[in-house]
């Protein structure tokens, strides 16, 4: 994991001008889509987990914290750990509320079930594929018994995703997996699955249109998805 957190080293300051040039066809900015999921984590969280001010969570892979200022006050006590120093130099700064550590990308620095949840959104695809079960046992050990794991990440079958990554410079080596290949790994550590579904089919926050995007969950075209499952 050395050579993917020393990429990331490099954008610390700059991982929401990378991302905003890779999809400016869209006509949206980076600070959409994470509003969007972070609205969906709370509320994922809420439903399958428990109250969320009482819950305890780690983002794994969570690079300057961007997501955490949304999910402060939200969510009781929120941690991140992520393989680029850089970048979890750069959260401390911008959340000094939140613990974070810089990990080698294989062990997960904390004791087996010491938090409530745990996710990783657009994390897995940058880990080296031989690493994919590895990453999600981690996840599994790390969270509570009746604790939850959420993974966001790309549809590879979605057309302007496959746009946006191969406009992005720090997705040159990712290898994007498709929620069938999400849920397996989750399952082969021996976690049971709650759900997965498919997000932003339309562009949607809450309102309206997220009550549209909700309907077409099922439906194999959204941008992104996420998975849910249990310990």
């Amino acid at each position: 994991m050395t050579k993917i957190s020393s990429e990331f080293d490099a954008y610390r300051n700059s991982y929401s001008d990378a991302v905003n040039g890779s999809i400016a066809f869209s006509g949206l900015k980076v600070d959409f889509f994470i509003r969007a999921k972070a609205r969906r984590l709370l509320d994922i969280l809420a439903e399958k987990v428990g109250p969320t001010r009482e819950l305890s969570i780690l983002d794994v892979g969570c690079g300057v914290g961007t997501y955490h200022p949304l999910l402060a006050g939200s969510v009781g006590r929120i941690t991140g750990v992520d393989p680029s120093t850089e970048c979890v130099a750069e959260a401390r700064i911008n959340n000094p509320g939140v613990e974070y550590k810089a990990y080698d990308g294989e062990t997960i620095p904390y004791d087996d079930g010491t938090f409530d949840a745990c996710f990783a959104i657009c994390v897995m695809h940058h880990v080296p594929v031989p690493l994919w079960p590895r990453f999600a046992s981690e996840l599994r050990r790390v969270v509570r018994p009746g604790g939850a794991v959420l993974l966001f990440e790309h549809n590879p079958y979605n057309p302007l995703t496959q746009r946006a990554v191969s406009n992005c410079p720090f997705d040159a080596d990712a290898v994007l997996l498709s929620m069938k290949t999400a849920k397996e790994h989750l399952r082969q550590v021996g976690m049971t699955m709650i759900e997965g579904r498919y997000i932003l089919n339309v562009p949607s926050i809450d309102g309206f249109a997220r009550r549209v995007d909700d309907a077409l969950g099922a439906m194999p075209t959204g941008a992104q998805y996420y998975v849910v499952a249990r310990r």
